[in-house]
């Protein structure tokens, strides 16, 4: 089975909206290890309210936390402190896409950031979204996966097309792209498996 860990460049990329495509394209149970704010419309609602597929579970956060900031100031302020041994992979036999917060080396503690979360057996997709500086996030990010040796499975371009960025990032990583989700006007369940259905064939291959 598939353990599919998504990642972006930065906050608000589209991570979720990749993570609610590829959980529909593979009917994949679903797992945010670390929720920080927006309890009550958490990243795990949005994925239930965005597939369409009735085999899909949503396991519980090993952390919630109240505040939307990085993990390590939002568990500080809730009185805790991130512990890295109690964030442990739900048991199932289906595929399996696990979600991050923010970026790679968002701490999770004094130590410890997204980044050690993520083990050897998972693959990962890296999610781009276009923005002045974006070239360099996405580079260190795929840079800071293969110093770790992990694998990446691909790379998902959240936005509008922009040709020489696209290209510059494909030739000097040369790992695959999945697909790009365009700019829509809204993300539904209609839309979800609209890019669900074009990223299939190339999710079942990972």
């Amino acid at each position: 089975m598939k353990k599919i860990f998504i990642t972006g460049i930065g906050t608000e990329v589209g991570k979720t909206v990749a993570s609610a495509i590829v959980v529909e394209a593979l009917k994949a149970d679903y797992w945010k290890p670390i929720q920080a704010g927006e309890l009550d419309y958490s990243d795990s609602h949005k994925i239930k309210e965005f597939i369409s597929n009735n085999e899909t579970k949503i396991f519980e956060n090993s952390y919630a936390l109240q505040t939307p900031m990085s993990p390590h100031a939002a568990a500080d302020i809730d009185g805790i402190t991130i512990d890295l041994s109690k964030i442990i992979k739900p048991k199932t036999s289906n595929n399996l896409v696990i979600e991050g917060a923010g970026g790679l080396l968002v701490p999770l503690n004094d130590t410890e950031t997204i980044l050690d979360i993520i083990k050897s057996d998972y693959k990962v997709i890296v999610v781009s979204r276009h923005y002045l500086g974006s070239i360099n996030h996405t580079l260190l990010s795929i840079e800071m996966l293969k110093q770790k040796g992990l694998n990446i499975g691909g790379i998902i371009f959240s936005g509008n097309e922009h040709k020489t960025t696209e290209e510059i990032i494909l030739k000097m990583t040369k790992i695959p792209v999945i697909g790009r989700i365009d700019e829509e006007g809204k993300f539904n369940k209609e839309v979800i498996k609209k890019y669900a259905d074009l990223f299939k064939s190339a999710l079942e291959i990972l």
